[in-house]
Parts: C-alpha cells; sequence; structure tokens
C-alpha cells in the first residue's frame, strides 16, 4: 500500500475538492441539457477540475505526482484492464448469436405477452451476469428483444424496463462487471468474497422484480397481434444457445478464482472456438485488423470510459492527499455516530453521486475510496458489506432516472427498433423511468438491509469489531 504525499493548496484543503464537483457539473450538463450522453464530453468535466487544481497547488511537483499515482494505482487499472476484457467477451457473446438463440427458444416454447417479458428480463440478467456489462445488454436487448416482444404482444415500456432491469441486475453482480471490480477493488475485498456476499441481496431484488413484470403486465394488458414470422426469422437460430456454454464457464471461473481477466479470457477464447466450429462466426470477424469483434469489444464507451476512470482516479488521488476527504470525514463525524449511520451516509453518497454522474463505476471509486472505506473502517464495519452498498445503491437509479446514461440509451435503440419494425413504438426517457423495476426494488432492498443490518454478519470477518470510543483519525492512503 503507497503512503499517501501530502499536497497543499491555496485555499486549503477543500480545494482538493475542485475535480470532482467540475465533473459532477459537467456531468449533468451532459446527462441533462444535450441530446445524447457522451462520455467524452465528460472528459471536459475532470480535465477542466484537473488543470485549475494545479494553480491553486503550493508545490506543482507534489501536484503532478499526486495524479500520476492515482492513475497508476492499482485501484484504476484493475477496472480498465478487466473492461477491455470484459468488453471484448461480450461483443463475443452478443456477435456470435446468444440473444438470437434466446429468442429462438422464446418464441418456439411460446412465450408471448407476459411470459416474454419475463423471458426478456430473465435473458437479460444471464448475458448482464456472463458478460459483465449493463450497457452491452441494453444494445443486444433493445435491438432484438425488444421489438420482437412488441411483435408478440408484450406491452412496449414493460419490455423497455425489463431489458433495462436485466442489465441492471447483472451489472450490480456480475464477477466481471466494472461496478463490482470498482467496490471490491476500492475496499480491498476479493471479488468472490463480494459476490457471494452479494447474491443475497440481487437475488431477492430479481425475484420481486419478475413478480412485479408479471403482476404488471396482466393488468395492463397486453395487445393481440398476428406474429409475423418472417420479420423475426433473421434473429432466430437455435445454434445460438450452445453461447452459454462459454458464459456459464466464464461465470463459474470468475466465481471461483476471482480472476476476472483469467475468467473472461476464457470466456473468449472458448467462445471463439465454439463459435467458429458451429459456424456462428468466423475467424476472420474475431481477428480482422479493421473491424473486428476484438476491436470493436474495446472501442467505444470502453474505452471512453477507461479514460474517464484514469482521470477521476488522478482527481480522487488529490482529494486523498490534498486533506479534502479528511475534512469531509471529520464534518461527518458530528453527525455520523454509529457503524449504521456510516453505512447510510456511505450509501447515500454512492447514490447521490452516481446519479448525477448518470454512470456508476466512478462514482463508487470516488466514494469507495474518499469516504467509505476509511469511514467503514473506523465504525468496523466488513469489507464486503461496504463494497455491497455502495455498489448495489449505484446500480439504482443510475439506470432509471431519465436523464441516465442507460435510459437515453435504451430510448435512443427504441427509435431505431421503430423504424426497422412497423409496429414498434418510439419510447421517451420519461416514459421508461417508472418501468424499470428492478433499479427501484434494489433500491428498496437496500434500504431496508441498512435500516435493519440484514446481511451484515457474512461482512464481519476479522476486519468487523466494535467501534472505539475514542478513534483514531482515518489516514488517506492510496490503494
Amino acid at each position: 500500500m503507497m503512503k499517501s504525499n501530502k499536497v497543499e493548496f491555496y485555499g486549503g484543503p477543500w480545494v482538493s475538492f475542485l475535480p470532482i464537483l467540475s465533473f459532477v457539473a459537467v456531468a449533468i450538463y451532459v446527462a441533462t441539457s444535450t441530446e445524447e450522453a457522451s462520455i467524452q464530453g465528460m472528459w471536459v468535466g475532470i480535465l477542466i477540475g484537473l488543470l485549475v487544481t494545479f494553480l491553486f497547488a503550493k508545490d506543482r511537483s507534489q501536484y503532478s505526482d499526486a495524479v500520476l499515482n492515482g492513475m497508476a494505482s492499482k485501484v484504476a487499472i484493475a477496472p480498465v484492464a478487466a473492461w477491455i476484457f470484459a468488453g471484448i467477451f461480450a461483443t463475443v457473446l452478443r456477435s456470435s448469436g446468444l440473444v438470437d438463440g434466446i429468442l429462438w427458444a422464446a418464441y418456439h416454447t411460446g412465450a408471448t405477452g407476459t411470459a416474454f417479458i419475463a423471458v426478456t428480463f430473465l435473458s437479460s440478467a444471464l448475458f448482464a451476469t456472463a458478460a459483465g456489462t449493463g450497457f452491452g445488454t441494453i444494445a443486444a436487448g433493445m435491438g432484438v428483444l425488444y421489438p420482437a416482444g412488441v411483435l408478440l404482444g408484450a406491452d412496449p415500456l414493460l419490455m423497455a424496463g425489463a431489458v433495462i432491469s436485466g442489465g441492471a441486475f447483472g451489472d450490480n453482480l456480475a464477477p466481471i462487471s466494472d461496478t463490482t471490480i470498482s467496490s471490491a477493488a476500492s475496499q480491498d475485498a476479493d471479488v468472490g468474497g463480494v459476490v457471494r456476499s452479494r447474491l443475497k441481496y440481487s437475488i431477492t431484488a430479481g425475484t420481486i422484480t419478475l413478480a412485479i413484470l408479471i403482476i404488471l403486465s396482466l393488468v395492463k394488458g397486453g395487445h393481440s397481434t398476428v406474429v409475423p414470422y418472417e420479420q423475426l426469422a433473421d434473429y432466430m437460430d437455435p445454434k445460438g444457445l450452445i453461447m452459454l456454454l462459454p458464459a456459464i464457464a466464464a461465470i463459474v471461473i470468475a466465481m471461483k478464482k476471482g480472476d476476472v481477466v483469467y475468467a473472461t479470457s476464457v470466456g473468449i477464447l472458448s467462445g471463439m472456438v465454439i463459435a467458429t466450429v458451429t459456424g456462428l462466426n468466423t475467424v476472420e470477424a474475431f481477428i480482422s485488423v479493421q473491424d473486428s469483434v476484438l476491436i470493436n469489444g474495446v472501442a467505444g464507451w470502453m474505452a471512453d470510459l477507461s479514460i474517464l476512470v484514469l482521470l477521476l482516479s488522478g482527481g480522487i488521488r488529490l482529494m486523498l492527499d490534498g486533506g479534502g476527504s479528511d475534512k469531509l470525514i471529520n464534518m461527518l463525524k458530528g453527525v455520523v455516530r454509529t457503524p449504521r449511520g456510516a453505512e447510510a451516509s456511505s450509501a447515500g453518497l454512492s447514490l447521490l453521486l452516481s446519479s448525477l454522474m448518470s454512470i456508476n463505476a466512478p462514482a463508487i471509486l470516488a466514494v469507495g475510496l474518499s469516504y467509505a472505506k476509511p469511514v467503514g473502517e473506523h465504525f468496523g464495519i466488513g469489507k464486503y458489506r461496504r463494497a455491497n452498498i455502495i455498489d448495489s445503491m449505484a446500480c439504482t437509479l443510475v439506470y432509471s432516472l431519465p436523464w441516465s446514461a442507460a435510459v437515453l440509451y435504451a430510448a435512443g435503440l427504441a427509435s431505431k427498433a421503430a423504424e426497422s419494425f412497423p409496429g414498434v413504438p418510439v419510447l421517451a426517457p420519461l416514459q421508461i423511468t417508472p418501468w424499470v423495476i428492478y433499479a427501484w426494488v434494489l433500491l428498496g432492498v437496500m434500504t431496508f438491509a441498512i435500516l435493519t443490518g440484514w446481511g451484515g454478519s457474512y461482512d464481519d470477518e476479522a476486519t468487523s469489531k466494535k467501534a472505539p470510543s475514542a478513534p483514531a483519525q482515518p489516514s488517506a492512503q492510496a490503494n
């Protein structure tokens, strides 16, 4: 563990918050005032914050060292490495027809209307848990399952909500998810232990979500339609179901070894072999140097998010080394007096910051490093419990608010689907918001867990002990 190097600013320690505050302000603007949420646009916020804060540094060489140490830390690099491999794996599964296989199975088992909504949520949750990406799930689900479900008699809003809910479920639980990796790394916890301890929250929320979706669909009612098989035939292939094998293998290995790169590498290689042998894909499609799965899996949102997190990690390091996090902790000491208060404040910060940013992994890193870890350790809260609280709260409103990247992305894909499939409606972000059921249910489940202490026993290991009556000052250290 690397020791903190003190960085002093003209104006005092609170100045060290400027990079994060600038980032949040620009993130809100990008999410609410532009036509399409752009992670590249959010770069502007953190870059402006870093450059302005440079002017306030008393020793600019120390400032530079702090930023570089933050960007080079394991907490910053581990998620980036995982995103690269997880992005490729998700693209392997999607391009090789896993969703097409699920659609074929649903169609030929007569899963129409309400049944198809249930299948959509379950398959989206499975895909997201296997691939570790909520956005990859939304892309696959809204591109194929959404129009297919509407054509098969399902309610459009519930279909969109089911797809996004499944993506949120997997993003929250998957061993190779950016949120799981970020929350585990920020609390010095192993991924396998975090996932095992999180199962009770995710499965509970998922089960409730499935029941609510079914009830709402039955209450709202579907619409009678003649299923246009010819419009769906190009999107159905039973062979795609074989891609469940590498998906399941990656999940099992990630859970067993806690090594995300190891698990996704096995998933990628086995997926490529299976897809090539079965004719679902080609070697050229996987490894072409111009337009291939290897390129597309890393390009776009995944690469943009990796750059953002590296920059944000530099800002977080400044906040830690500049004393801003210590100021925040000291300020909250007078309010936070119990372990439950520490959990509630960590949850609230994670919920607020992720909602404002409209993306969750950077919010988890910011809250996890600067607040949840030092305050949680001070009150004897276990590392798994801390990771679960900040992760789960960051997978709620960020998937359901109308300015969130997930809802905006889903609405855009619904418009594209409407262009290709007559009778499939365009959906506005505000229309989708109430129907992302998993996000609202998980918020309720985690609130209940914090208020009652449910789920804390597993997390209490050696790190959980009675809070001292005269605590020492938490130190700001890099992980």
